[in-house]
């Protein structure tokens, strides 16, 4: 008896994971527009389209990042203790200038280094002072630093955690499922400055959606009459990472900003320039 009610568990148990497994990988590929809890976040990544985007007509704009910081003060969720966690990533400048870099297959902007400015402001002088001492007052002067004409500032503006959830779940003779979803939002704006004027030229935003979600299955039974229980379960959660969402969102908002330059004349795509021609 105690051979067969383990036998039926482990095919129980084997059958749950494997609904678990499909659940799973069902979540990327529901379509954008599926109303289920489980579709594929609202914005979709932007890699391709930063890379496929046209080029400027013209040379590369040579720009400066300073800082591109969290500025939402949330702390990672949790349902149990507080955390001193920051909910999204401290580092989003470094994901804002690969964009920038990235853009049109790297035809659009020029970045200079700007958030490590003191470190290279250091170390020019210690190139300085060696050649001075070791070469005299005729040593070779360095070479200019690149001087940037706009600035891109801006930030992590926003991050709602728990914006939606839900979940559904149903058992018979001990034998069970049951599935929850969650869903946070990321928002980044930047915003493009003139040095010379101090005019915002361009304000640029963009939301990405987080997604989590959970799968349990368990079975429960009673052997001897009720003296003795076995409780097996098996479960999955699948958890978009926060930092993915802002690397998205950051190159949805370079996009962005590219076009809204585009329509304010500030620059024009190569493409546009050679159909006039």
């Amino acid at each position: 008896m105690f051979k067969i009610v383990a036998t039926s568990i482990l095919a129980m148990m084997l059958a749950g994971c494997a609904t678990t497994q499909a659940v799973v990988e069902n979540v990327q590929e529901l379509p954008a527009n599926d109303p289920s809890p489980l579709a594929k976040p609202i914005v979709k990544t932007k890699v391709s389209e930063l890379d496929t985007i046209a080029g400027p007509n013209g040379p590369p704009i040579t720009i400066a990042v300073y800082n591109f910081t969290d500025k939402t003060g949330q702390r990672k969720p949790n349902n149990t203790i507080a955390t001193l966690s920051s909910a999204v990533t401290q580092g989003g400048e470094v994901f804002l200038i690969k964009a920038l870099q990235d853009a049109g297959k790297g035809k659009w902007f020029q970045v200079v280094e700007r958030v490590g400015l003191d470190d290279l402001i250091k170390e020019r002088q210690l190139i300085r002072n060696q050649r001075e001492t070791y070469e005299g007052k005729d040593s070779k002067p360095l070479t200019p630093m690149l001087v940037a004409g706009i600035l891109l500032q801006g930030g992590i503006v926003g991050y709602d955690s728990n914006i939606g959830s839900g979940g559904a779940g149903a058992a018979l003779l001990g034998i069970g499922s049951s599935a929850q979803y969650r869903t946070d939002e990321v928002t980044v704006v930047i915003r493009l400055v003139s040095v010379h004027t101090g005019e915002v030229l361009v304000s640029a935003g963009a939301s990405k959606t987080i997604l989590s979600a959970g799968i349990d299955n368990n079975v429960m039974k009673f052997l001897d009459r009720g003296t003795m229980s076995v409780q097996i379960e098996a479960g999955a959660n699948v958890n978009e990472p926060s930092t993915y969402a802002v690397r998205v969102a950051t190159e949805a908002a370079v996009v962005d900003m590219i076009r809204q330059g585009a329509v304010k004349k500030l620059w024009q795509f190569a493409s546009i320039s050679k159909k006039k021609n």
